[in-house]
Formats: structure tokens, sequence, C-alpha cells
């Protein structure tokens, strides 16, 4: 009797733990770069939020916004790594995992608006995109928005000339990095984390970027002239570890699936309101002067930056280029 007693003692101590494990639930770190009052900050946390309501629990979401776990020069490969499971990096940094590809829609002056934007990413491109990352152990998930780039520095940027010269911070995209080399500056790839102290130091003279991430990194106080010039877009793609995400539960992943749809809908549905709003309180702010691009001077910026696109052929290939041609019903080269 005493034998069966420890017997049953033992085999309880022997399963608690895998009781213990089975009732954990499971971690999902989604690492950004952004602040979280940003379409992609505040997109990240509904995710958070609806992820654990539509798995009762089951899945922890961890935000981590503002580079405070991964700087954006390393995230990528953490998430291959396994060290984080969930990123939404700005779809210029796949190049340097061989999908050069994603730059195509940094080509400036491409999408004419945010509704032209949406369409051709919920269509045959955004899926032809995403096809390249999977071996890479990586899968797409959704596009997310963040609105038209603007341009600053601290002199007015009206016509190309004013670039001259200038050290501008790019992400990373060659494709900005031609553009703004065809009128006449000199890109510098710099992480979003070191930007603020670079523009307030003087080791670089400008940027470009949305007006969100104008405001929410103070960007607009260490910048004495922002051009609303709205001359290319900004967008993310919400990518998770392949390995990660094959290995869930497949009640779990449909219910993840519903909840990252939704906290798409809803980050693209306030990228356009976000962007305005960011704008008015930089202009309200007084700390900057902002200026607007007349049609002659649009014109001049469009007609300088137009070698981009055939100097694109050679770096992300024609394939992509047509596929974009069909999609938005225009010339290429």
């Amino acid at each position: 009797m005493r034998r069966l007693i420890l017997a049953s003692i033992a085999t309880i101590v022997l399963m608690a733990p895998a009781t213990v494990l089975a009732q954990s639930p499971i971690i999902i770190k989604f690492s950004h770069v952004v602040a979280n009052d940003t379409p992609k900050g505040k997109g990240a946390l509904k995710f958070k939020e609806l992820a654990e309501k539509y798995t009762d629990g089951k899945v922890k979401v961890e935000v981590y916004p503002n580079s405070s776990l991964y700087k954006d020069k390393e995230e990528i490969e953490a998430l291959q790594l396994g060290s984080v499971q969930m990123l939404a990096p700005s779809t210029a940094k796949f190049a340097p995992l061989g999908a050069k590809e994603f730059e195509a829609l940094d080509l400036p002056w491409l999408f004419k608006d945010e509704a032209t934007y949406a369409k051709t990413m919920k269509g045959p491109v955004g899926k032809w995109l995403f096809q390249k990352l999977e071996s890479k152990g990586i899968t797409g998930l959704a596009y997310w928005d963040n609105g038209f780039h603007m341009t600053s520095a601290n002199r007015p940027l009206l016509m190309p000339a004013d670039f001259q010269g200038l050290k501008i911070r790019i992400s990373g995209s060659k494709i900005a990095d031609r553009y703004f080399r065809d009128v006449g500056s000199i890109p510098q790839i710099m992480a979003f984390s070191e930007v603020y102290q670079a523009l307030q130091t003087g080791v670089v003279d400008g940027c470009e970027n949305t007006p969100s991430n104008y405001l929410t990194q103070k960007f607009y106080e260490v910048q004495k002239d922002i051009t609303v010039s709205y001359h290319a877009h900004l967008q993310y793609a919400v990518i998770v570890n392949s390995k990660f995400w094959n290995g869930l539960p497949a009640d779990i992943r449909k219910q993840l699936d519903k909840a990252m749809d939704e906290a798409t809908d809803y980050t693209n549905s306030i990228a356009v309101k976000e962007n305005e709003d960011a704008l008015a309180e930089i202009k309200k702010s007084g700390k900057t002067t902002l200026h607007y691009l007349t049609d002659d001077q649009r014109k001049a910026w469009e007609v300088a930056m137009r070698p981009t696109y055939t100097w694109a052929k050679g770096r992300v290939g024609q394939e992509v280029l047509d596929l974009l041609a069909k999609e938005l019903d225009i010339k290429m080269n």
C-alpha cells in the first residue's frame, strides 16, 4: 500500500511540469523601432489586444517599441534566429536578405494616393513579394501603411538644386539612395534610433520620413525646414518566424490570422488621420517652417528623380516593375 501511494505521488510530481507547461501561454515577442503613438505602434498594440482576446489568453503578445529590444539593423536576424517572433520593418529592410524586389515600392511618385497603395498591396504584387521571403524562413502576414514621406533640412528644400551637397539620412533602400543622389545629395544609411541625435549634432543634414514619425521622434525640433513633399511612400511588412508560425496549433493560428486582419484594417484606417494630426501638431509647435511644393516645383522633383526608374531595373528586376506597371496602369521605363 505504501509503495502504491509513493508511486502515485511520483506520478503526480512527474506530470506536474507538463500540466503547467500545457497551461502556459504562447509568447509572441513583437519588436519594432517606432513609438507607440504612431500608426505602426498603435497597430502592434491593437494586434496584442485582439490576439489575446481571440485566443482566450492562450497567446500573450509582448510589444517592444522604440528599438527597446532590437535596432532595425539587428531585428531581422533576430527573427530568423527565433529570438523574436514578430516584426514590422519597412519593406526597404528586405534587400540584404536577397529580396531586393521590395525596394520597387520605394520608387518616387509611384502611388498617387493611399487608396492606390492599399489596393496594390492587397493584390498580386503584395502576394508575389511575400513569396520572396519564404525561403528565408520568414512568413509575411500583412502590409501596414504609414503614409508618404516628407523631407527636411536646415534650409528650404523646394527645388532639386536645394539638395546639393546635403547629407540625407535614409533607412537603407538603394532606391532612396538613388533618387537622393539624382538631386545631388549624399545619402547616409543610419538606424532609426540614431537619427534625432545625428540631426541635432549635424552628423547628417536632413532626412525623409512621415509626419507621425517626425512628431513622435521629435525630428521637427532639430530641423528648421520641412517640405511636405510626399514624394515616396513608407510601408511596413508584418512578418513572423516561419518555423514558429507553422508550429502553432491550427486553431491558434486561425485566431491570430483573424486578429492580424483586424489589426491591419485598423492600422491602415488610422494612418492618414494620424499623419494629418501630426502635421497639424508640428505646425502648431512653431519650431519649424512647413513648405508645400507648387505644381512647377513638384514637376521639377519628378523630372530630377525620374532616372531612378531606369536604374531600378538593374536593382529590383523587370518582373516586379512589370507587375507594378500593370497594377498601377503606368509606364515604368
